[in-house]
Formats: C-alpha cells, structure tokens, sequence
C-alpha cells in the first residue's frame, strides 16, 4: 500500500521523462485524474487515458518531447506531504520560475492550477510544482 500516491506518481513521470519513455501507467484515483487533467490542459504531457483491465482501472499517460528530444517537463516536485501539509492563501500562491512553471492546488472547488486559483480568489494545499 502506498503511503503518498501523488509522490508515486510524480517520481514515474520524471523517471519516465529522464530516460524519453513514450507512455506510463499508474493506478488510478480521482485526485491523479485531475492532477493529469491540468497537466495536459497546461501543455506539460500529450494526453492520457483510463484504462479498466479486469478488476484494476489505471491512468496512461502519453509524456511529450519535442522533435529534438527536448522534455517538456524540465522538472516536477511534491511540495505539501502527508506529514507536512503546505496551505497557501489566496495571496500567498508560489510564483514558479517567475510565471514559466505552474503549481497545482488542491482548493475547495477541487484540483486547479495556479492561475485559476488567483483568478477564483482560492488559497488551499500546494500539492506539487511543475516547471
């Protein structure tokens, strides 16, 4: 049983990234649908799907890289754990490499990115950055 599965989920995509895979499968969970789904919406992978084998639903997700092999995801790191919890308010959200990287944070009206949650005027757990 894993104890963060957004932790697994962040070190299979950089381990995937560091070594060019194409695609990877991680199990899945509302809260890693929506952190995939912003992902793709801000442009960081190609895509991803659910897949429902037998018993066991997993997420495949489709990494990118441009034509020369350049990654789109330069670097993603957890920021709040589950022993260290990291809130923000609304005027505390992080600026990732000034305006270049994202954060994504879990907020009342659920899973968002960082510009959306400055627009809604939402503070809530950093769960990771990307850049």
């Amino acid at each position: 049983m894993l104890t963060d599965p957004i932790a697994d989920l962040i070190a299979r995509i950089k381990n995937a990234n560091l070594v060019y895979k194409e695609d990877i499968e991680v199990p899945f969970s509302n809260m890693k649908k929506s952190i995939t789904q912003i992902l793709k919406e801000e442009g960081y992978i190609k895509d991803f799907e659910i897949i429902d084998k037998d018993e066991k639903k997993t997420i495949k997700i489709y990494l990118k890289f441009g034509k020369n092999k350049e990654r789109a995801i330069l670097g993603i790191e957890r920021v709040s754990k589950p022993g260290r919890r990291v809130y923000v308010g609304k005027d505390e959200i992080p600026k990732v490499l000034n305006g270049i990287g994202m954060a994504i944070i879990s907020t009342s009206k659920g899973v968002i990115s960082d510009r959306s949650a400055k627009k809604l005027n939402q503070g809530g757990e950093v769960l990771l950055l990307i850049w």
